[in-house]
C-alpha cells in the first residue's frame, strides 16, 4: 500500500513538473543580461613578512635568534592594532651562510601572514623590528570589511539592469515586460584575482648601516574594479 501511494505521489510530481515546463515553453519571453560595476579601495591588506637569523658583525658567537625577532614583530603588531588571530606563521625554513671559517650551522627563517586593517600604522610596526632581521615583505592579498554588502549591491544593480535591457527590447516590438521567469547568477567575486598585482618590497637587511627611514613598507593600495553579470529571462505580456 505504501509503495502504491509513493508511486502515485511521484507520478503527481512528474505531472506537475511537466506541466510547468510546458507552460514555460509556451510563455512568450525575452532573455537579457544585466551588468554592474563598482570601483572600491580595499581596506584590508594581507602582508607576508619574512624574518631571518643573522650573526652580529659576522661573529658566529653573536647570533640574533629567530625567536627574538619573532617576538619583536609580534609585539609590534599587537601594539599597532593587529589581532592575535590575524598573526600566523606561514612557512618555516633554514639556510646556510658561507663564510671563511666554514661554519656549517643552519640559520632559521620564518614567514608570517599578517592581516592589517589600519594601513597607516604599517611603517610604525616595522620600525620596531630589527632591520637586519627583516628579509622581505610583500602584499599577499586584499579584502574589504564590507565585501558582502558590496557584492549584494552589485547583484541587485545587475538584475535591475537586466530588466531595463528587457524593457528596451520589448518596447521595440510594442511589448511589455512582466515577471521574471529565470535568473542565472554568473558573478564570481575572487578578490585576490581581480586585485592589482602586489608590489614586492625587499628590505636589504644585510646592510647594517642602512638608514632606518628607508626600511619602511612603502605601501600603495590602489582601487580595484568589481563587476557582476546576471542572465535573466522575463515574461512578455
Amino acid at each position: 500500500m505504501k509503495k502504491f501511494l509513493t508511486l502515485i505521489a511521484l507520478f503527481g510530481m512528474l505531472t506537475a513538473v511537466n506541466a510547468q515546463t510546458n507552460n514555460m515553453e509556451n510563455t512568450r519571453r525575452v532573455a537579457t543580461r544585466g551588468y554592474a560595476e563598482k570601483e572600491i579601495t580595499p581596506d584590508i591588506v594581507y602582508l607576508s613578512i619574512s624574518l631571518k637569523e643573522y650573526y652580529q658583525d659576522g661573529n658566529t658567537k653573536k647570533k640574533v635568534a629567530i625567536d627574538q625577532l619573532e617576538k619583536q614583530l609580534f609585539d609590534a603588531a599587537m601594539k599597532n592594532g593587529v589581532k592575535k588571530e590575524d598573526f600566523t606563521v606561514q612557512n618555516i625554513y633554514s639556510y646556510n651562510v658561507a663564510d671563511k671559517k666554514k661554519n656549517n650551522e643552519l640559520l632559521q627563517a620564518r614567514q608570517y601572514r599578517i592581516k592589517v586593517a589600519d594601513l597607516k600604522k604599517l611603517n610604525t610596526m616595522l620600525e620596531e623590528v630589527d632591520a637586519r632581521g627583516l628579509q622581505s615583505t610583500n602584499i599577499s592579498g586584499y579584502d574589504h570589511s564590507q565585501k558582502r554588502e558590496i557584492e549584494k549591491e552589485l547583484k541587485t544593480l545587475a538584475v535591475r539592469d537586466a530588466r531595463t535591457n528587457a524593457e528596451i527590447l520589448a518596447a521595440a516590438d510594442a511589448e511589455n515586460v512582466g515577471k521574471v521567469i529565470l535568473i542565472n547568477d554568473n558573478s564570481s567575486f575572487n578578490w585576490n584575482e581581480i586585485a592589482p598585482q602586489p608590489r614586492m618590497y625587499a628590505l636589504k637587511a644585510s646592510n647594517a648601516e642602512m638608514d632606518s627611514a628607508n626600511n619602511g613598507l612603502d605601501l600603495e593600495v590602489r582601487p580595484i574594479k568589481l563587476t557582476c553579470n546576471i542572465d535573466a529571462v522575463f515574461e512578455l505580456k
